[in-house]
C-alpha cells in the first residue's frame, strides 16, 4: 500500500462504532466466520491450517509477533464494513475530507517549471467530488502515483488556485511526501 491509501485506511478504522476482538481466539474466530474455513484463514496469514485450529481451540494462546501483526491487521480490514462505507459515501456526497500533509510540491506554470519545489504542511478540506475519485480509485486498485495525482489536483484547485480566483495555469504535483493524513 502506499501512502494514501495507508491514510484512508487509518481514517476508515478512525469509523468503528466498536472494538474488533483483542484476544487471538476472537480474532481468529472472527477470521473464521468472514472466510469459512481454517485453510482459508491460513492462506491470508501464512500458516498452516493446523496452525488456525489451534488458535481457534485455544491450544496457543499466543502467536509469533509477525503473524499476530498479521491476524490484527487482517481483523480490522475486515471490521465492521458497513460503518466503512457509510463514512465513505457521506464524504463522497456531502462532506468531502480534509487532507493534511507535508510534501514536496512541483509546479507548472508559464513562466517556467520547476519540479524541486519546496516542502509545504497544508490541511486542506477538498471537496466531496475529490473524496468520491479517491475512494473510487481506491476500490478500482489505483496505484500510488494515481491517487497522488488526484490529491494533487484538489490541492491545486482548492489551495493554490484559490478556486479559481488566482494562478490560472498553473499546475501542481506531488514530488514527495514526509506525512499523509485523511480525515472524514
Amino acid at each position: 500500500m502506499g501512502e494514501i491509501e495507508d491514510a484512508i485506511e487509518r481514517a476508515d478504522r478512525e469509523a468503528f462504532t466498536r472494538e474488533p476482538p483483542k484476544t487471538l481466539k476472537g480474532q481468529i474466530g472472527y477470521l473464521l466466520k468472514q472466510l469459512g474455513s481454517a485453510k482459508a484463514v491460513a492462506a491470508e496469514l501464512g500458516v498452516t491450517a493446523d496452525s488456525v485450529n489451534r488458535y481457534r481451540r485455544g491450544a496457543r494462546k499466543h502467536a509469533r509477533a509477525d503473524v499476530a501483526a498479521k491476524i490484527d491487521d487482517a481483523v480490522r480490514q475486515r471490521w465492521q464494513p458497513l460503518v466503512r462505507k457509510r463514512r465513505q459515501r457521506q464524504a463522497a456526497g456531502t462532506g468531502g475530507i480534509t487532507v493534511e500533509t507535508r510534501a514536496r510540491f512541483g509546479y507548472t506554470a508559464p513562466v517556467g517549471t520547476t519540479d524541486d519545489g519546496r516542502f509545504r504542511r497544508l490541511t486542506v478540506h477538498l471537496p466531496p467530488a475529490y473524496a468520491q475519485r479517491l475512494f473510487d480509485a481506491r476500490t478500482q486498485g489505483a496505484s500510488d502515483r494515481q491517487m497522488r495525482d488526484i490529491v494533487a489536483e484538489g490541492l491545486q484547485e482548492v489551495y493554490f488556485k484559490d478556486g479559481g480566483s488566482r494562478a490560472a495555469h498553473l499546475e501542481v504535483a506531488i514530488n514527495g511526501i514526509d506525512y499523509f493524513g485523511v480525515s472524514f
